[in-house]
């Protein structure tokens, strides 16, 4: 099995020492970058697995390298971060992170994100290069949406949210499930206040009738599922 290759954007040299020491034991190959500057030149030298990205740097945020990688790459991200303000961590999810650990945390915790993050990435990678249901067709090559054939812009937590939906049609979905498939952060910040706001932000881009929705549809007390619309 090939190694799978991490890029750690981190300025604190003794956590950088810490984690690239354990996963390196746990058989990963690790790129450190310490800076935005030092971060774009590595990242063009290579393809990687998985970014890890410290927030705060000297010269920039990870926010913004966050969005630099989201313009040609799938890549999995996970933001490591002293934050932990509610709006810092919907917007690291909303511009294209699929995880948010907050400092100081326990490494088994931190190993156990990225495992999983790895593993989310190589199903997606088995699956179709479509998805399309109700008028809705997902380009999961290209990471677009279309409705009736017209282009569809979604943030990448909208859009996480929508392929989760369409890869199980017809099917319950808790909250509690869906914040689990999608999030692995505190519950404290991804709560089901929070995916109520997502499911309506993305009922308004798909519905025909958001007010009357029929794709994404609402089980009173258990949760949503997608109808497969003819």
């Amino acid at each position: 099995m090939q190694m799978k290759r991490l890029f750690l954007l981190e300025d604190d040299l003794s956590l950088i020492n810490g984690l690239s020491f354990a996963l390196q034991k746990q058989g990963y190959e690790i790129t450190v970058a310490r800076t935005a500057l030092e971060a774009d030149a590595l990242w063009k030298k290579a393809i990687y697995d998985l970014a890890i990205l410290d927030v705060s740097l000297p010269d920039g945020s990870g926010f913004d390298f966050c969005k630099k990688i989201r313009q040609t790459s799938k890549v999995p991200i996970m933001f490591l971060t002293a934050a932990d303000e509610e709006t810092d961590i919907i917007m690291g999810l909303d511009i294209g992170g699929d995880d948010y650990i907050t400092k100081p945390f326990k490494l088994a915790v931190f190993l156990s994100r990225i495992n999983a993050l790895l593993r989310r990435s190589e199903n997606f990678g088995t699956a179709g290069t479509e998805l399309n249901s109700g008028g809705i067709c997902i380009k999961l090559l290209g990471g677009e949406v279309y409705k009736g054939g017209e282009l569809v812009e979604l943030t990448a937590s909208e859009y996480k949210l929508l392929c989760l939906f369409m890869e199980n049609p017809d099917q319950l979905l808790s909250q509690e499930q869906i914040l689990g498939r999608l999030w692995d952060c505190n519950e404290r910040y991804i709560d089901n206040n929070s995916l109520t706001v997502y499911i309506h932000r993305l009922r308004t881009k798909i519905e025909d009738d958001p007010g009357e929705p029929r794709r994404i549809v609402t089980v009173r007390g258990m949760g949503y599922k997608w109808n497969t619309v003819d």
